[in-house]
């Protein structure tokens, strides 16, 4: 018998692992380098809209929409950072990024609504992550450096979340058993 495809750890991971180490930088903890940028290029990104395309493939519209849509956040995300090294009068202001990160965060309440049915890690991760981005917007518009701080600590946990759903959902399937409850 063939294992049916599931994308969705490789989506977990690129979103686990790369809110972690931005919001490292966010905490202020790192600095905002191109190892961040890299990991937003490769796993935030593209692994996760490779994931998002799979979902879809599999009819799972929810996990399609959402490794999709968060892959390309973190597209146009390294975008932002990187274009006004080009075009500096278009650089992103504090306005504009936080109604940026509220239009995600509003986007992800409502994902986070579509978790009820789903298994408790998966609303963890949804609801930590609208968290991180009503943290985020507010920090932004209102230039408190300590609001940002502490949405990075809470977009750690979000990217813990986010591992451990993936691992826990690779290893249960691995192992035939449920070792990670999920």
């Amino acid at each position: 018998m063939t294992k049916k495809m599931n994308p969705g750890p490789l989506g977990l991971l690129g979103f686990g692992m790369t809110t972690i180490l931005l919001n490292l930088h966010n905490a202020g903890i790192t600095e905002l380098t191109l190892v961040i940028i890299a990991m937003g290029i490769a796993l935030g990104g593209l692994a996760q809209i490779v994931a998002g395309i799979l979902e879809f493939k599999n009819n799972n519209n929810f996990g399609g929409t959402a490794f999709t849509a968060y892959g390309f956040f973190w597209l146009s995300l390294v975008i932002i950072w990187l274009y006004p090294s080009e075009y500096p009068a278009l650089t992103a202001d504090l306005t504009s990024m936080g109604f940026y990160l509220l239009l995600w965060a509003i986007f992800t309440t409502f994902m986070a609504v579509g978790t009820i049915t789903h298994n408790t890690i998966t609303k963890l991760v949804f609801g930590s992550l609208a968290l991180l981005f009503y943290l985020l917007a507010l920090g932004d518009f209102t230039g408190i450096s300590f609001i940002t701080m502490v949405a990075g600590y809470v977009g750690i946990i979000t990217g813990l979340f986010a591992m451990y759903s993936a691992v826990g959902q690779i290893v249960n399937e691995e192992l035939g058993k449920k070792v990670f409850p999920l």
